[in-house]
């Protein structure tokens, strides 16, 4: 299975807002990677930015599978990868 980069965002999105009682049409999202840092997304809520890391998105990314697809993953079911945009690569059984 794999989640396109809208779907990345939609998941980062719904696992913000409720982290912080908002909507998520609240929640602003950018991923980006680089060499130095790896994937990471820069998230705006309330007027703030805060950074994610990859383990943080993977965690948005499993919840967002439970939630939507009724799928329980794990950790090392879920790679992100860089093509022409990111993607979730979820291997399911």
């Amino acid at each position: 299975m794999v989640l396109s980069m809208d779907e990345l965002i939609n998941a980062i999105c719904l696992h913000m807002a409720e982290r912080k009682g908002l909507r998520p049409t609240d929640v602003q999202v950018e991923l980006s990677w680089d060499e130095e840092n790896g994937y990471s997304a820069e998230v705006w809520t309330q007027g703030r930015s805060q950074y994610l890391v990859e383990s943080n998105m993977i965690e948005a990314i499993l919840r967002y599978l439970q939630s939507e697809y009724d799928i329980r993953a794990y950790r090392e079911q879920v790679t992100l990868d860089l093509d022409e945009e990111i993607t979730a690569h979820v291997v399911t059984n």
